[in-house]
């Protein structure tokens, strides 16, 4: 199997990969459709309600943060896995019946956005660390990208399937519709083999909510990689309202709408399948991809036409699928496997946290000042994150220069050692110091 597909090879991988791909179309019909219904049914065109329902749903996994990344970390991934999966689809069910029944208001709606924000908070995290479960660490970095991959060949179908689904039966059976993708979920979820998972260090569960924190306040170049992701995540990844209000500008229904998201998710699927083909992940590549999404982001906010500003957001897709998939792939491969849960989980706090903060913003600014002054606002932030990232590899002597070459510069790209938590052995001390100790300039180099 090519490079490119070498996680596939493995079952569990490829069982979790399809089961992951059909539940992935079943949530971005979803969102699709309940973002259309809070758009167009239950408000008249209100950008401001989509945003606060936006931050109903991510808000909790900011507030539960501490929690959901210590469960992750200390119970069996796999069964917390079908309780949040089995969960989702009891939301996404019912939320259909009363679709169907036609008694849905908005504050009902705030209402199940919360619940599934909750439910998501404690599935996110730990379907990031299950990954690495799944595939050894050498394989990491390309099971991150492979996933990322499926997430968009999703949001490359599911938004189109649902805008076709609103105009031609109606909303509610896009939500029946996710339910009953939520199985497939399920059944890859009990063929996986659990003798062939890989073994995780595990901690005593004392006094360890605080140690994710702990470990990424010593972590500099995690603490880059967060801000930068905040940024994008707040303001720029707002992409629900952003196609929503700008379909409604070039005169476009529902299908329209869809359309939108689903061009996105071709750059999207682009930039995850070149991820895949990379050996592991390099921030230097995120920076160059927030500096790309900034200005493919700011010059679509000034397209006059509707095909036009949908050829653009391939850009965009792919841009911003190269930073989350880059940060994401740093972040899981180079953090100490016992915490690995509650770095993740503060890693998606701070994406989908981001979202209570910056979505009402941008929603309030679509509202008052168009959807084209909304998409600035994220483009300069886009450009802000770039920026802070830059001046940190500058600063911190990342950039070096070779000897036999007068123009060349190369990035070492490495990290601290990880804080010491449980007792190990010698063979997984001397692994994880391997992976983790800083190399000098001499040893590592990587073209800049």
């Amino acid at each position: 199997m090519s490079t490119m597909f070498r996680s596939l090879g493995i079952f569990n991988y490829r069982v979790w990969f399809i089961g992951a791909l059909v539940s992935n179309v079943g949530a971005w019909m979803q969102a699709t459709a309940l973002q259309w219904v809070v758009l167009t049914n239950l408000t008249d065109n209100d950008a401001g309600a989509m945003g606060i329902t936006m931050a109903l749903q991510f808000a909790p996994p900011l507030l539960l943060v501490g929690i959901t990344g210590w469960v992750a970390d200390r119970f069996d991934r796999r069964h917390l896995l079908m309780l949040t999966q089995s969960a989702l689809l009891v939301l996404g069910a019912t939320m259909g019946v009363l679709l169907l029944l036609d008694v849905m208001t908005l504050p009902m709606m705030y209402c199940f956005a919360f619940g599934l924000g909750i439910v998501t908070a404690f599935d996110n995290p730990t379907r990031q660390a299950f990954v690495t479960d799944v595939v050894s660490r050498e394989n990491a970095s390309n099971a991150v990208a492979l996933n990322a991959a499926s997430f968009n060949m999703a949001r490359m179908l599911g938004p189109a399937v649902a805008g076709i689904m609103v105009v031609a039966v109606g909303t509610s059976w896009v939500f029946f519709v996710n339910a009953l993708t939520f199985i497939a979920m399920l059944v890859a979820l009990a063929m996986i083999r659990p003798a062939e998972l890989i073994p995780r260090p595990r901690s005593n569960g004392k006094d360890r909510l605080a140690d994710g924190f702990r470990y990424v306040a010593r972590r500099p170049d995690l603490i880059v990689t967060f801000v930068m992701v905040f940024l994008l995540g707040a303001f720029g990844m707002n992409f629900p309202i952003f196609a929503s209000t700008m379909a409604i500008e070039f005169g476009r229904n529902a299908d329209g709408f869809g359309l939108l998201s689903s061009v996105l998710a071709i750059g999207s699927l682009a930039g995850a399948l070149l991820a895949a083909r990379r050996d592991r992940a390099r921030l230097r590549v995120a920076i160059a991809a927030l500096l790309l999404f900034a200005v493919a982001s700011g010059v679509s906010a000034f397209m006059p036409s509707y095909g036009i500003y949908a050829t653009l957001l391939v850009f965009v897709g792919f841009s911003t699928v190269t930073v989350m998939t880059t940060a994401n792939g740093y972040v899981q491969t180079t953090t100490d496997p016992s915490l690995r849960g509650r770095v993740m989980a503060l890693y998606m706090a701070v994406i989908m946290g981001g979202t209570p903060i910056g979505a009402p913003i941008v929603g309030w600014v679509a509202t008052q000042f168009g959807p084209r002054v909304a998409i600035l606002l994220g483009s300069t932030a886009g450009l802000v994150a770039f920026a802070i990232g830059a001046i940190w590899v500058l600063r911190s002597g990342r950039i070096h220069r070779h000897a036999d070459s007068r123009f060349k510069l190369t990035l070492d790209e490495t990290t601290s050692i990880p804080v010491a938590v449980d007792p190990v052995t010698p063979e997984e001390f001397s692994d994880e110091v391997a992976a983790t100790t800083p190399i000098r300039v001499e040893q590592r180099r990587h073209s800049a």
